[in-house]
């Protein structure tokens, strides 16, 4: 039993990912509330246990755009983000069906850092 808990865990370790793309841009090109600085794009992947209730790896809007929109958008140098689009995977209702024993969920946002 205590093989198949390591096991969980482990492969849930190799599951849930985060990716963030990014493109510097030229402030002229691009209509924003500001000078444009890049167009970045965050995903992330989670797990979660028994209908959604349980999250095993996190990924959900405030992980894409606090923790890495926001994150990225400031480290290149822009005060504020523009965003375009946030989706996430539904988890209540009759959604959390889809998670029953173990589910996948994925979280994205996109926006445009600007100064």
């Amino acid at each position: 039993m205590k093989k198949l808990i390591l096991s969980a865990v482990a492969a849930s370790s190799l599951i849930g990912c985060t990716s963030v793309e990014s493109a510097v841009v030229s402030g002229t090109e691009i209509a924003a509330n500001g000078e444009a600085v890049a167009v970045i794009q965050t995903n992330a992947l989670g797990l979660t246990a028994i209908f959604h209730i349980i999250d095993i790896v996190q990924s959900d809007l405030d992980t894409v755009v606090n923790k890495l929109l926001i994150a990225e958008a400031k480290a290149m140098g822009a005060s504020k983000v523009d965003l375009k689009s946030a989706s996430t995977t539904p988890r209540h209702g009759i959604y959390a069906l889809f998670g029953t024993i173990i589910g996948v969920t994925s979280s994205t946002a996109t926006g445009v850092a600007v100064k």
